[in-house]
């Protein structure tokens, strides 16, 4: 690949920051498994971080994109992987070669991942961050139990819409909320028992009258603000309250005293860290995952792919909330734009 192209960030601000780079790639660098760019991932704390206001906070100019999906083109002796392998990877955005928003990437090999023969690569580009977070959001923070209730906010979006998949592929019951009719019928197409549309009913008279009146045993909230407060009026005893994220744009305070009174727990997750203080944790649950899409159970719902040359309007997509499921970016030729 003699020439590369790579949106780039320059400077702080909106998605029209970015401008579409081109550069020579150097050799590929020690250790680091180097990748040809199928697709790649637009998350939503993409657009935070293009704006300086996420927590991880990529030194200035950077590549956006922390997940991507394509083949070997070069790999470190016993690496494990060969040119030609299929994989995903998650990236570290230290350098212009370690963002997914470009055609070529280098990743570590410990965060790069040899994909099923029946996975298509943007399905794989949507995969992994969403489901880990949610398999880790559930099963070990949530400790979800066969038959409890897990009330899943932001339901139609990425982080929402693998968590209903995941909850029911444990045996759980699943409220869903979204935002408008479309969502709330996707939610249901995703498995769930009950979906709301917060925007014109109240969520929390639906748990209850969901739940005789019992509450959620587990409530799975990337949104914060209101919602967190609500749904701590229908958590259940011993219920637990798994702190995602805060997509609202305010970070909710949660009452000790009504923690106590109600007997309920509230968890936090932030995925990334398990990347740094436990990844073996992450390395055990992905082939768990691989067997749940392999069972059909679980399957990223895509709901767009741009080509690459579209990134800015795929942000603005993802950050207006405009979007359900994952929207990718693909470095070939599509008529899905």
């Amino acid at each position: 690949m003699e020439i590369v192209r790579a949106w780039v960030v320059r400077q702080l601000g909106g998605p029209d920051v970015l401008t579409l780079e081109t550069f020579d790639p150097p050799q590929p660098a020690q250790g680091l498994v180097r990748i040809a760019v199928e697709a790649a991932a637009v998350n939503f704390f993409d657009s935070l971080q293009i704006a300086g206001s996420y927590q991880v906070k990529p030194e200035l100019p950077f590549v956006p994109g922390t997940e991507v999906a394509g083949t070997v083109v070069a790999a470190p002796e016993g690496s494990g992987f060969t040119p030609g392998d299929r994989v995903l990877a998650r990236l570290r955005q230290e350098g212009l070669l370690e963002g997914g928003y470009s055609e070529l990437v280098e990743a570590l090999p410990q965060y790069t991942v040899r994909l099923p023969d029946e996975m298509p690569f943007d399905q794989a580009a949507g995969f992994f961050v969403n489901y880990q977070t949610g398999w880790f959001g559930l099963m070990r923070r949530a400790r979800l139990q066969p038959g409890e209730v897990v009330l899943v906010h932001a339901g139609a979006g990425g982080v929402g819409s693998a968590a209903i998949q995941l909850a029911k592929a444990a045996g759980a019951r699943v409220v869903a909320t979204a935002g408008s009719a479309e969502k709330v019928a996707l939610c249901r197409d995703l498995g769930a028992d009950l979906a709301i549309d917060y925007r014109t009913e109240d969520f929390v008279d639906g748990v209850k009258a969901f739940t005789d009146g019992r509450g959620a045993d587990v409530v799975y909230d990337p949104v914060g603000g209101d919602v967190f407060d609500r749904s701590t009026k229908c958590i259940a005893f011993e219920g637990r309250i798994v702190v995602v994220g805060f997509t609202s744009g305010r970070i909710p305070e949660a009452r000790a005293n009504h923690v106590l009174i109600k007997n309920y727990a509230v968890v936090g997750l932030h995925w990334g860290l398990y990347q740094k203080m436990a990844p073996h944790l992450i390395d055990a649950a992905t082939p768990q995952l691989f067997d749940l899409y392999a069972q059909g159970r679980i399957r990223p719902h895509i709901s767009r792919r741009y080509p690459l040359e579209k990134a800015p309007t795929a942000i603005s997509e993802v950050s207006g909330r405009l979007s359900t499921g994952k929207v990718v970016l693909v470095t070939a030729a599509t008529d899905d734009i």
